[in-house]
């Protein structure tokens, strides 16, 4: 008999766990990946929109680097509330706050006629977006039982590719062909073309998602309670339920430090690739676009690799480890060879393809060891500390830029702090972060639930 069909009483085939999963996931897995790629578009449309503003609101290097930064600063102020307040009110009507309110903020760049409400504007849209990733990182654990998500972390988290491989042109694009349109320049273009799309799949969310498994009117009574006792079946051995105990814990500091250092990996990638691709020789928006979809194409395919191995095999460690090192690899090149088109972005597409990686890896192991309100405050806690690479990066890097006329000295600093995410990750997290643990092999168990079978997934699925 196939594992993913089993008779039931009467004849009819009755639901899997396997095939409830695959349910679940195209539900809402994809909606996830638009939301957060509109996100992270409108987090960081202001490394294309630089190209023209800088100089026409007299911004130096560093202002703009300011401006990248401070972002963060509200981001890490307001995320553990909204983390607090999605865990009571519910994932969904929050999540569509967040969305509804960012895409807002972000539409409103485009009136930035100075430095100072630059700077405003790029501080209530952190604060807006503030909750989004560790909310949807804790609205999976309520959904999918830990064996899965690893590859729906990494799934989500390619977002950050799409954004890249989509964003790009289309940002160019609007730059290039929208600039004098209507007597607006092509930047303004950008900000209100590019946050009305979050808006919109604000609503979307309220309408398409469900708090909780016995909510969900698409799933039927037999698959609700094969999905609600597959993740009642993980023992969690071990696991922190109380935020104040998680806050007590040395491995969520180790898990924030971890996650700084890959986030300023990330942010150095998206706030100045286009700018290092011009420094490189090309000064065309729309060329700068398509260049800089490489490496996220890239790592599309690297990231969906990686995440079946980690998987497959159950290995996280080390596969976490070696994507930080990858970002090591590709930033030292990308200072290397920053006077070199072909060479940077192979240099780009070796950091990009690791730290994106590291990014579903990673957030599979924080869930481990925390449950319930310490999971929404704990990831929130974490995200907020890893948010300050992307103060400390984009910042770092424009100053070093109006210092020296280079970004070479800023990019071995990253490189350097991906080494130490690295060395982190092997050496001081606890051993149990990392079993292979029983609640995995649980759910993959056959459960017998008011008489329906629920048998192990396909093989494939195994750690």
């Amino acid at each position: 008999m196939p594992s993913n069909s089993v008779a039931a009483s009467g004849g009819a085939i009755a639901p899997t766990l396997d095939s409830v999963l695959r349910k679940a996931s195209w539900r809402i897995v994809p909606l996830f990946v638009a939301c957060f790629g509109m996100a992270y578009l409108d987090r960081v449309n202001i490394s294309f929109a630089k190209l023209q503003m800088q100089s026409e609101l007299g911004l130096s290097d560093a202002a703009y680097g300011l401006g990248a930064s401070i972002f963060f600063i509200s981001y890490l102020v307001f995320e553990i509330p909204s983390n607090m307040i999605l865990a009571r009110v519910g994932s969904r009507l929050w999540i569509a706050r967040i969305m509804i309110s960012w895409g807002i903020a972000s539409a409103l760049m485009m009136f930035v006629k100075t430095e100072v409400w630059f700077y405003v504007l790029r501080f209530l849209l952190g604060m807006f977006e503030a909750g989004f990733v560790p909310g949807a990182v804790y609205y999976f654990t309520q959904w999918f039982p830990a064996k899965q998500r690893g590859r729906i972390n990494s799934f989500f988290f390619t977002s950050i590719a799409l954004c890249g491989i989509l964003g790009g042109p289309i940002s160019g694009a609007i730059m290039k062909y929208m600039d004098a349109v209507g007597g607006m320049h092509g930047w303004q273009w950008l900000f209100l073309l590019e946050g009305i799309p979050s808006v919109v799949l604000g609503f979307v969310v309220m309408a398409w998602l469900d708090d909780r498994v016995e909510d969900a009117r698409w799933l039927n009574d037999d698959e609700k309670r094969i999905l609600t006792a597959s993740l009642e079946a993980e023992p969690r051995s071990g696991s922190t339920h109380s935020f104040s105990v998680a806050l007590r814990q040395p491995s969520t500091y180790v898990f924030s430090v971890i996650y700084l250092g890959l986030a300023m990996g990330i942010y150095g990638i998206l706030f100045w690739m286009p700018q290092l691709v011009k420094t490189a020789g090309t000064n065309d928006t729309f060329i700068i676009g398509l260049i800089t979809m490489l490496p996220y194409l890239v790592a599309l395919v690297g990231v969906t690799l990686i995440a079946r191995s980690s998987d497959r095999t159950g290995e996280r460690k080390w596969h976490l480890a070696g994507c930080a090192l990858a970002g090591v690899v590709g930033y030292v090149m990308c200072g290397i060879f920053g006077n070199s088109t072909v060479m940077l972005v192979v240099g780009l597409s070796i950091a990009a393809t690791g730290i994106i990686a590291s990014f579903g890896l990673f957030w599979i192991l924080p869930a481990r060891v925390m449950t319930g309100v310490a999971a929404a405050g704990g990831l929130a806690l974490i995200n907020s500390v890893g948010q300050l690479g992307g103060v400390i990066g984009p910042y770092m890097v424009g100053v070093v830029r109006d210092t020296t006329g280079s970004a070479d000295a800023a990019l071995y600093a990253i490189a350097g702090v991906c080494a130490l995410s690295a060395g982190l990750i092997v050496w001081c997290l606890p051993k149990r972060v990392y079993e292979r643990a029983s609640s995995d092999e649980a759910v993959t168990s056959s459960l017998a639930v008011d008489g329906v079978l629920v048998p192990p997934l396909v093989a494939g699925e195994r750690n």
